[in-house]
């Protein structure tokens, strides 16, 4: 791929196994430099725990490979977070070329058992966040290029609050492709699938390998690999899609 110089924000940036850590990396391969955004109280209430090497480690990974890496600690379910967050990027790391939003709030529970309080976070940190990271985005875009890749997910049985604050995200990103166009943005939606990240116990691994044509799970790197593609030269033309990327899975 093309090497860059350009600057981008990566939320959801924790930890070692996610998707967010292994996009960092390709995309600092390709040379962008990062700001990556964590949120440390939600590792430790998620059944991983609390990962305090990770972040450090991907930090001097990204730095050996020759780019900048600053780390940001924002909780997105505070609306003033989420507002002031691109502008404190850029002081940091001269104005954000692209925004790859791979945060997400994920509590499973379903229609009967989700509480309004659990309801209301999801939205907040999937939706409105994203709503105001875009729009902070763009409204300090100063040339052409700039791009927005969202993470989303269709699984909501069982999981509604995140499955449909997932299906909130993809309306608002694929309307930024039509509104932001003129600023020479590009914004897309990627559904993943099922990405072995860490959090499946031994049955759930599974019983999704079982579903999956290709005989095995998506692997962060497998999403990496297509961010680094949509923030691409090559991949300027892609924009106001919902892309499915699972290796066949949803076939």
């Amino acid at each position: 791929m093309t090497k860059t110089s350009r600057t981008v924000l990566l939320t959801g940036a924790g930890r070692r196994e996610n998707i967010a850590a292994a996009t960092a990396l390709g995309l600092a391969e390709d040379g962008w430099d990062l700001v990556l955004v964590t949120n440390a109280a939600y590792e430790e209430r998620m059944r991983w725990g609390s990962r305090p090497d990770d972040v450090p480690a991907l930090v001097a990974d990204i730095e050996a490979l020759g780019r900048r890496a600053v780390v940001m600690e924002a909780d997105l379910a505070d609306a003033a977070d989420a507002s002031t967050l691109v502008d404190r990027a850029a002081a940091a790391l001269a104005p954000i070329d692209a925004i790859v939003l791979s945060h997400s709030e994920s509590v499973d529970s379903g229609i009967l058992d989700t509480t309004v309080e659990a309801f209301d976070r999801h939205f907040a940190v999937n939706v409105r966040a994203a709503w105001l990271l875009i729009k902070g985005f763009a409204e300090q875009v100063t040339g052409p290029g700039g791009r927005i890749v969202a993470l989303t997910s269709d699984h909501v049985v069982d999981n509604m609050p995140y499955g449909s604050s997932k299906g909130a995200l993809d309306r608002i990103v694929i309307a930024a492709a039509r509104e932001l166009g003129h600023l020479g943005i590009s914004s897309n939606a990627l559904n993943p699938g099922p990405i072995d990240t860490g959090w499946m116990d031994d049955e759930t691994r599974e019983a999704l390998t079982a579903r999956q044509p290709t005989g095995r799970l998506g692997r962060p790197s497998d999403t990496a690999d297509l961010v680094r593609f949509l923030l691409s030269p090559q991949g300027a033309w892609v924009s106001g899609q919902l892309i499915t990327s699972n290796g066949g899975f949803s076939v």
